[in-house]
């Protein structure tokens, strides 16, 4: 044995070791009342898939794509009280297909829309030409509620030529688009002229006796049928209504605001706030009597299923999110649609070839292609996709001076698709890429919904 001393023994915790000072975690996170986004933050990697289907990223070099304006910014703000959110947040279309390109399932569009949120609310002037223009824009619902009131004086004023010039340098609204013609009458004023809700019970039972159904069969729904198809595109809301009503539903069209999409593209949360009250608060009272609510716009059914549950906390919205839905997609989940439609065929002015462009929005909802599948047996009509770009108006995103040329870039290669297409006739669920496409092309644009009508509505 050697002669050294044997060290003494010491006692060793590894549970609890000697710092010298009582240990304090670092608290990286602190608690907020707002919704909890850092298991996003988490579950991104960085493999920038996001930044590489970004279809403004692809056009515009200074704009940093979703990876940034999401998680990025999102950490840099948890981390540094006085970090800015970067004004590029507002460079972002809301087009949302980050969403669906994540393969980790981080909620990127969630992040921008809190982001651009409090960059309008915090940092934005409020006298700023930019902010007013959006304020303007965003709130389209207000605009077109005075220009359904004299809809031929409105069209005229909104497509003349100097006053368009004006809109221009003064708000910077391009002056390059057609402002959209406002019908000389609403959807909501043709659905009270009809007899409203009880005129549509009545079609209902007919249509069920028709088809040897009970006439006192629970089928019902509420229609949220958006700014658009009421002071725009009302021809779409009676297609639905008719439709709906052929396979025996009875119909209401509850009180309703815009469905927020506009106001969340431009950072208006509080507006879309007040919107979103009144519609969950009307649709969530129906879902409790058994109604379903059916959309007709692809955004209008994304903002009540999925932005709204994911920026507000609204008693009820949940329960109206579970119970929305797109107005095809109802059908097809709910009746033999597709059966219908091979036993059907059309003629007359819709006895066309379709070039079918699937909203980004509906591709979140996994719908892109549910108008070519539904339509390709249908003698007398045929729809050809044009492809899976983005239209690039993104709402109100291509109507500012300064990104318009930066949308139509965007939408080269749908345009082009376009143009192969053997018909002339345009066919989308989505306005404003119904908007992008008649400008893009010239041709016509239709919705799934007349396409239906015409071919099973005597």
């Amino acid at each position: 044995m050697s002669d050294a001393e044997t060290p003494p023994e010491t006692e060793f915790d590894p549970v609890a070791p000697n710092t010298g000072e009582e240990f304090e975690p670092v608290d990286v996170f602190p608690d907020s009342d707002d919704f909890d986004l850092r298991p996003g933050a988490d579950s991104c990697f960085k493999c920038s898939t996001c930044d590489t289907n970004c279809p403004v990223a692809e056009v515009d070099d200074d704009f940093p794509g979703p990876k940034f304006q999401g998680p990025e910014q999102w950490r840099l703000k948890q981390s540094d009280d006085d970090h800015e959110i970067d004004d590029s947040v507002m460079d972002c279309s809301n087009c949302m297909r980050c969403d669906n390109a994540c393969p980790s399932g981080v909620p990127l569009s969630q992040m921008h829309n809190t982001a651009r949120g409090e960059y309008v609310s915090e940092q934005m002037d409020k006298l700023s030409v930019e902010y007013i223009r959006n304020r303007i824009l965003a709130n389209y619902r207000t605009s077109a509620f005075f220009a359904s009131k004299v809809p031929r004086l409105a069209n005229f004023a909104m497509n003349f030529g100097p006053a368009r010039w004006v809109m221009e340098k003064t708000l910077g609204v391009t002056s390059e688009r057609d402002f959209p013609e406002f019908a000389k009458q609403t959807f909501r004023e043709w659905w009270a002229d009809r007899g409203g809700q009880v005129q549509s019970r009545e079609n209902a039972k007919a249509a069920r006796k028709r088809r040897g159904l009970p006439e006192d069969a629970d089928k019902k729904v509420a229609y949220f049928h958006g700014c658009y198809s009421n002071y725009n595109t009302p021809e779409v809301g009676k297609a639905m209504v008719r439709v709906y009503e052929e396979f025996g539903y009875e119909v209401v069209a509850p009180e309703q605001k815009c469905s927020g999409t506009p106001m969340f593209a431009n950072g208006m949360l509080d507006d879309a706030r007040r919107h979103a009250e009144t519609n969950v608060s009307s649709m969530s009272e129906l879902v409790d009597e058994g109604y379903h609510a059916i959309a007709s716009c692809t955004s209008c059914s994304m903002a009540l299923r999925q932005e709204y549950p994911e920026l507000f906390d609204i008693d009820g919205i949940d329960k109206v999110a579970e119970n929305t839905f797109e107005a095809v997609e109802y059908l097809r989940i709910h009746e033999d649609l597709k059966g219908e439609v091979q036993a059907a065929d059309v003629d007359g002015d819709l006895a066309e070839e379709f070039a079918y462009h699937a909203p980004c929005h509906s591709r979140n909802q996994g719908l892109d292609r549910q108008a070519v599948e539904l339509f390709r047996d249908l003698d007398g009509a045929e729809v050809k996709d044009v492809g899976d770009s983005c239209s690039g108006i993104s709402g109100t995103y291509g109507w500012k001076e300064e990104k318009y040329e930066k949308s139509m870039e965007i939408g080269e290669e749908m345009f082009e698709h376009m143009e192969h297409a053997e018909g002339e006739t345009g066919m989308t669920e989505c306005p404003t890429c119904a908007m992008q496409m008649e400008h893009g092309s010239g041709y016509e644009i239709r919705h799934p919904l007349e396409l239906l009508e015409a071919a099973l509505v005597e």
